[in-house]
């Protein structure tokens, strides 16, 4: 599956390309999710694969001559409350690029109406980011990506935090804090007060807890929030570049280019 086009409002796995929204509170936005989580069906998987640019395929168990392998645990299992009688670590192959996975399984003695109890490999959606970010900032991002595929929540929040502020530094924005820093490009009409209130609630905020705070447990949730705006303020800088460099220059964050 192709990734889509960047665009003001849509992650890459989002509803559309159109025009951009801003919402003012958490009730008002539509909850959007940019990995899915692993699902188990008549003995297959649906995951993310890394080896497909993130995109979701099926890994299959077996092709047209023979399963490809299982090793089983015949011990009790528990899961969720539920009992079991067997756990299954089950070979797989992603149906596109032909990767290998390895699902484990908990059963009654039948694999196709087993429950998944975890997946590998574990990976994250790529959202589209335009292609005017420079290399450093598009490389922080895409590894805060690569530490929320893993479920390394805490240090996906830490990435996504230093891809802000960097992001801010690298458009002129040097003097105070972070918090100060993103309060000015908002002053500056570079990003709307609804998304000021994001990178502050959802990104500097939750990264600050990781780094600065004692430890916490982070949640899938709070990560997909903060990437999603994350991946937004990236387009609100660089998708239409020279109406933002316009707006650098008359407020003498960034320099005008030389002349010819």
């Amino acid at each position: 599956m192709k990734l889509a086009p960047a665009t003001r409002v849509c992650l890459t796995n989002s509803l559309c390309r159109g025009q951009e929204k801003t919402y003012d509170s958490r009730e008002s936005e539509p909850n959007r999710k940019s990995r899915m989580k692993p699902l188990y069906t008549q003995g297959n998987v649906q995951a993310h694969c890394p080896d497909c640019g993130g995109a979701v395929t099926t890994f299959e168990g077996r092709d047209a001559v023979h399963e490809f392998g299982t090793v089983i645990v015949n011990q009790p299992q528990m899961y969720m409350g539920a009992g079991y009688q067997r756990a299954l670590y089950r070979l797989l192959k992603c149906a596109g690029c032909q990767r290998g996975g390895l699902a484990k399984i908990f059963d009654h003695g039948n694999v196709v109406n087993g429950v998944l109890i975890d997946f590998y490999p574990v990976s994250l959606e790529n959202a589209a980011i335009p292609k005017a970010v420079p290399a450093g900032i598009a490389a922080e991002f895409r590894e805060a990506e690569l530490c929320a595929g893993h479920r390394a929540w805490r240090a996906a929040s830490a990435l996504l935090r230093s891809t802000l502020e960097k992001t801010l530094k690298a458009n002129g924005y040097n003097a105070g804090n972070l918090q100060g820093k993103i309060d000015q490009a908002a002053a500056d009409g570079v990003i709307t007060d609804a998304r000021r209130r994001r990178a502050h609630e959802d990104i500097r905020v939750l990264g600050n807890d990781v780094l600065h705070d004692e430890w916490r447990e982070v949640t899938e949730d709070e990560v997909s929030s903060a990437h999603q705006y994350s991946q937004r303020i990236l387009e609100d800088f660089y998708d239409d570049r020279p109406s933002v460099e316009a707006i650098l220059i008359a407020k003498q964050r960034i320099q005008p280019p030389p002349q010819p």
